[in-house]
């Protein structure tokens, strides 16, 4: 019996409804961002541009890597082969946010990445100053993993991981009843646990638990614990 509570509070998306005007460009994201091979990130992003009386009313957002225009919130722009159909602009730029998703991450998505923003009837900025990287793992680390012994045997398998709407998948060598549940960890970082509990039963108990984890994209991972009061 599995139960799966997935708590992934995306704060970054959360924005007030006004306009990011400040007295300069500004930007705030991450220098580096892990994420294994094969699953998505989510790249968070936060600017300002300059206070302005002019009212405005579009905003163009392009992310790239070097010339190459990796993502952009105009519906109709044709990407390049290497990125159509893998990126989203997720941000909305009229109130300050410029997130990007980026989905099935290759070993060449290393960047750095940076932030471009036209405002056709004010001015344009491009934050080269502040690029982003991606730091693929191709072989994810084991899971973290604890237990208790009481009554019965309650054991905890954890990852850390970069992609929201995809968390990895857990399954454990024992029978029993488990819950499985998210939270974010900061901007670009979140964590999901598989809590396991059962009886031990004393004719056929293996004292040793194994826990394997699944990324989005393939990837695996594996622990063990000796069960030992």
């Amino acid at each position: 019996m599995e139960k799966k509570f997935f708590l992934c509070v995306l704060l970054f998306w959360a924005v007030p409804d006004v306009q990011p005007a400040s007295d300069v460009w500004a930007i705030d994201v991450p220098s580096t961002i892990p994420a294994v091979q094969g699953e998505c990130v989510l790249i968070p992003c936060w600017y300002t541009y300059p206070t302005t009386k002019i009212v405005l009313n579009r905003w163009m957002g392009f992310w790239k890597r070097g010339n190459t225009i990796v993502s952009t919130n105009l519906k109709k722009w044709k990407l390049a082969k290497e990125f159509n159909k893998r990126t989203e602009f997720v941000g909305a730029l009229q109130v300050g946010n410029c997130s990007m998703l980026l989905h099935s991450v290759r070993t060449t998505d290393i960047g750095p990445f940076y932030l471009q923003v036209r405002i056709p009837q004010f001015k344009s900025f491009t934050f080269t100053e502040n690029k982003v990287s991606i730091d693929v793992i191709r072989q994810p680390e084991p899971p973290a993993m604890s237990f208790q012994i009481l009554d019965t045997v309650r054991a905890y398998c954890s990852v850390l991981h970069s992609c929201p709407s995809a968390p990895p998948r857990f399954s454990w060598s024992q029978a029993g009843v488990t819950a499985t549940w998210s939270k974010q960890i900061n901007l670009w970082m979140w964590k999901t646990e598989s809590v396991l509990e059962f009886v031990p039963d004393s004719l056929d108990f293996n004292p040793v638990l194994n826990c394997s984890v699944v990324y989005r994209g393939g990837k695996t991972a594996k622990s063990s614990v000796v069960l030992i009061k």
